[in-house]
């Protein structure tokens, strides 16, 4: 199965691609079958320079383009196209209307205007990350303000409530103080068989 692909050239951190119909085995950059055109995501709109005669021929006759083409050839109008070629329309015509329909494109890949541009946006999104840190701030104090007061108030009342069971009396229940008695009163009792045998003996 013929596959329309992106094949990645140039050099490391930039990449620009060629649109190549490859068979679905071969690996990205390996073997093709014919270079279609060109792709370079750079520049500003990106270049799409391709031959669109050739690449109906491809999809005409079966070759699937990737997800990555697809959405290449969405933004140039190209997929519009295809969909009209296929509904029967005449391809001299649709290839005139593709070469009008080309954009303008800058061909630079260094663009210092824009870096410039990119510069000044960062520096008013910190400038407004800055001016929303006080405010914030702000918030957290009040926040750990009423924290502060929950956390006294708690502490308030715990040592009320200490103070409250201390001064409280201690409430025994009779069948516990009936029970002490009776032991006070065996006690009293053993003594004085004690000390009335210890006479005795003398």
């Amino acid at each position: 199965m013929v596959r329309i692909r992106l094949r990645r050239v140039g050099s490391r951190n930039q990449p620009s691609y060629r649109i190549v119909a490859a068979d679905r085995e071969s690996p990205r950059d390996g073997k093709f079958l014919e270079v279609l055109g060109h792709y370079n995501p750079r520049t500003e709109p990106s270049t799409i320079q391709i031959d669109e005669a050739r690449l109906f021929h491809w999809m005409k006759n079966g070759a699937q383009p990737s997800d990555s083409v697809v959405s290449a050839l969405r933004s140039l109008g190209t997929w519009d196209r295809w969909e009209r070629y296929k509904g029967g329309e005449n391809l001299e015509k649709l290839l005139k209307e593709a070469e009008a329909a080309i954009p303008e494109v800058d061909p630079r890949t260094r663009r210092d205007d824009l870096v410039e541009k990119r510069a000044a946006k960062k520096r008013k999104k910190k400038e407004k990350e800055e001016s929303e840190k006080p405010k914030k701030s702000k918030k957290k104090t009040a926040e750990d303000k009423k924290e502060e007061e929950a956390e006294s108030d708690s502490a308030a009342s715990e040592e009320a409530s200490e103070e409250a069971s201390e001064e409280a009396p201690v409430e025994i229940p009779e069948e516990e103080a009936d029970s002490e008695a009776e032991d006070v009163k065996a006690e009293e009792e053993n003594q004085e068989s004690e000390e009335t045998a210890e006479s005795s003996d003398e």
